[in-house]
């Protein structure tokens, strides 16, 4: 049993997730993706190589704890998309960092200004 299998309850398992497994649940929530693709933005993220032992075993764990699922692309391929739960997990970690971050006005509107940019790309 997994660190984060052995938290009870959605918000639990999300917020016990590693570091690792957390920005693959971000990288999903722009589209689904291919095993390879998710690789080469967790490589350009963190700016070394990402071995498919490290990526793979992390991909079935979220699957199994409901956070992401897996279909066949083709015959070699399979797709990952984010669930419902993986959503939220997401958005409960920008809300917890934002809670932390946020703590004035001046601080909000550097977030604002983030948020657009990001809408703009």
């Amino acid at each position: 049993m997994s660190e984060a299998q052995s938290i009870t309850g959605e918000q639990g398992i999300a917020r016990e997730l590693t570091a690792f497994q957390t920005n693959i649940l971000v990288i999903l929530a722009k589209e689904p993706m291919y095993g390879l693709a998710i690789k080469r933005e967790l490589e350009e993220y963190y700016g070394t190589e990402v071995n498919h032992g490290r990526l793979y075993p992390n991909l079935d764990e979220l699957v199994e704890l409901g956070l992401v699922e897996k279909s066949e692309l083709d015959k070699r391929t399979n797709q990952y998309s984010l669930t419902d739960d993986g959503y939220e997990a997401v958005l409960d970690g920008v809300r917890w960092t934002l809670s932390k971050v946020v703590t004035g006005e001046d601080r909000a509107d550097e977030i604002r200004e983030i948020v657009d940019e990001s809408l703009e790309n």
